[in-house]
């Protein structure tokens, strides 16, 4: 399949209207919650100064889980267009898993990553993978939460330390799971060693940020360890692939 139609642009007025109208809602929605809070506050006799602190540090906490996503938005935004990851990123999406879904979905339909994608379909094709693979996420948590968290206090109450080894391999598992699209490329020489080194500067990051955290008791930067992360495999991919013209 080729990606040279120029029937398709990601980047068009109305993408970027229908993806300003979603974002507006959700902004709208925000101030709608956070209104009806203060005023219920308000009424209940809370102590306003502790509301507004309360206010002012759940902002700040946001802003580096806003810096990771603000990222994800800029990878995206390379080959599907900003729009499409503004609304995906800002709303419901996560970057561990919109961008293996986007990746997947573009390589088996043979489409380069490094140029945006113009053929309507593959668009489609991509954003209708992105959709429907995190569905399950939204269906089955209201359905299925009171039993998952009903299991896993049992395990924590029976054995604690059971608990949390099972939990800990959940994540591992996770991990895994994308790691294995790195090592997967493995074998294609050079090209394919990028992203395990990309990896490795990145876990060599979070490393270097969780020692900071415990050695130097520098607990802000706890919550920044992910951005940095991010920014460093981002400048290190960045570099060497134009130092090897990859």
């Amino acid at each position: 399949m080729n990606n040279t139609s120029p029937s398709f642009n990601p980047d068009s007025p109305f993408m970027y209207g229908l993806a300003s109208a979603v974002i507006l809602f959700v902004i709208a929605q925000s101030v709608f919650f956070l209104i009806r809070a203060v005023r219920r506050a308000h009424t209940v006799g809370m102590d306003m100064a502790v509301v507004r602190k309360t206010i002012g540090s759940t902002a700040l906490f946001t802003l580096a889980p806003a810096f990771s996503i603000m990222l994800g938005v800029i990878t995206l935004a390379k080959f599907l267009g900003l729009p499409l990851p503004w609304i995906r990123l800002s709303v419901i999406g996560a970057i561990t898993y919109e961008l293996p879904a986007a990746t997947s979905t573009a390589n088996a339909l043979g489409i380069p990553l490094s140029e945006t994608v113009t053929d309507p379909s593959v668009f489609s094709a991509i954003a209708w993978v992105m959709t429907l693979g995190i569905m399950p996420s939204i269906i089955l948590p209201p359905l299925l939460i009171k039993k998952i968290q009903k299991g896993i206090v049992q395990i924590k109450t029976k054995d604690a330390e059971w608990g949390d080894i099972f939990m800990t391999s959940l994540f591992m598992g996770m991990i895994s799971a994308f790691s294995g699209m790195v090592f997967s490329r493995v074998r294609e020489g050079p090209p394919g060693l990028l992203p395990v080194a990309v990896l490795a500067v990145s876990a060599l990051t979070m490393c270097v940020c969780g020692l900071l955290v415990k050695k130097a008791h520098a607990g802000w930067l706890e919550n920044y360890a992910m951005p940095f992360s991010m920014i460093a495999g981002m400048i290190f991919a960045s570099c060497s692939a134009s130092a090897f013209g990859l």
